[in-house]
């Protein structure tokens, strides 16, 4: 958009990975190329809460495009690595960061971005956080009202406190008394609301009595950071969403024993009006209708005795194959760059900044083999990041990392050939 092209840009070609260090802004940015257009990403030297930016140069009009950025973006990357995978995400690696916040994708052509752009008709790219080890598949309950799911899933909670948790919701609302933002819901306002609508971060919502509701993605995956399973008690249409989004989850519809049973609990709640009675069964009906036909739940339950109809939950829930345990590390920190190879077998390192010769943390080299990424942490340390079963995505977390400890001697790694 009027911006001088930068040289290291025009000089590259296709298949070389460029990072530069650019001295006027203190910024480091790396360059990778794919389907005739660079993706540039930058980040600020200094500390802060400066976000990542990105822009795209493409190759053939030589001109800037500013993308639209969705996802929850990684802070302050003072020093970064990046390289194309699978040709629809890069995978960017911060230094000077902790284990468990180091590891990002940036999206440029994955299934969610595809669908980013006809919905607005611009450039997309989209951030995922990157998370070691898989984690419990979050529950999604779903049934009419006066069926009974928020009995059966207070039920739950009581029993299993340590096991499961509610994402918090949002709302533009404003509190009641004696509700605390963040523990009954995360209260936000309207323009901010939409905003966060129109990037995607939300699962599902609607708006009721003039006030918006919704459970965001992030709210789910705060949850399923903490090793629990996330339950969401939402309705069909929002079923329908979260089926749609990157999560993977458990898909439960709670069905009365009948209809006429149903309408018979929804009168001795005694709470509503019958202009209210009449709507939820009008509702009820189809919900059922799509549960039972082309709906997006993967199991049927019928709570016709409370006891019974719980006990065949858990059974359901413990019948579910169980995801390995989120992976925790430690106060680990790495530096990370990668060795790259173009066609000419040229090496390429990472430069490191005069900045950073008096830093107690070394830069090392990454090194790749079989779809496995090595990272050198500190002057001896050295991981295994397996990226070859990676689950989810934007705008949530991308799941399925596998990081373990790797022999190394003298700054070099041992055993790679054998692997």
């Amino acid at each position: 958009m009027g911006e001088e092209v930068p040289e290291y840009i025009l000089n590259s070609s296709v298949e070389k990975l460029s990072v530069a260090y650019d001295s006027e802004s203190a910024a480091y940015q790396t360059s990778t190329n794919f389907a005739n257009k660079m993706y540039v990403v930058k980040g600020s030297e200094y500390g802060g809460n400066s976000p990542t930016n990105v822009k795209i140069f493409d190759n053939i009009t030589r001109s800037w495009i500013i993308p639209t950025v969705l996802g929850m973006k990684p802070i302050h990357v003072g020093g970064h690595s990046a390289v194309l995978l699978n040709k629809d995400r890069i995978l960017i690696v911060k230094r000077d960061s902790e284990l468990d916040d180091c590891i990002w994708f940036l999206e440029v052509d994955t299934p969610f971005v595809k669908e980013q752009k006809k919905v607005f008709g611009t450039e997309v790219v989209a951030w995922s956080k990157g998370v070691a080890g898989n984690a419990p598949k979050p529950i999604v309950i779903s049934g009419p009202s006066g069926v009974g799911k928020g009995t059966l899933i207070n039920k739950l909670m009581k029993e299993f406190p340590s096991t499961y948790g509610f994402s918090v919701s949002h709302t533009t609302r404003a509190p009641r008394e004696k509700e605390s933002d963040g523990v009954h819901y995360h209260f936000t306002d309207r323009i901010t609301m939409e905003q966060d609508i129109r990037d995607g971060k939300f699962l599902e919502f609607a708006s009721v009595h003039g006030n918006l509701y919704g459970t965001s993605i992030e709210a789910v995956e705060v949850v399923t950071d903490s090793r629990k399973r996330c339950i969401l008690d939402i309705d069909v249409q929002g079923a329908r969403s979260v089926r749609a989004s990157s999560i993977d989850a458990i898909f439960i519809f709670i069905c009365p024993p009948s209809f006429e049973e149903l309408e018979k609990r929804l009168r001795a709640r005694g709470t509503e009006v019958e202009e209210q009675i009449q709507k939820r069964l009008r509702n009820a009906k189809a919900e059922l209708d799509e549960a039972k036909s082309h709906g997006p739940f993967d199991h049927l339950l019928v709570n016709d005795e409370l006891e019974f109809c719980y006990d065949n939950l858990k059974k359901l829930i413990a019948s579910d194959e169980l995801a390995t345990p989120l992976h925790r590390s430690s106060k680990l920190y790495c530096n990370v760059a990668f060795k790259y190879s173009d066609f000419s077998k040229r090496s390429y390192k990472y430069p490191v900044h005069s900045a950073m010769k008096n830093s107690k943390i070394l830069v090392s080299d990454v090194e790749f083999k079989r779809d496995k990424t090595f990272l050198h942490c500190g002057d001896k340390d050295l991981l295994l990041l397996d990226i070859s079963s990676l689950k989810g995505g934007a705008p949530g977390r991308t799941r399925g990392l596998n990081v373990c400890p790797v022999e190394s001697s003298g700054g070099c790694v041992n055993g790679i050939a054998q692997l």
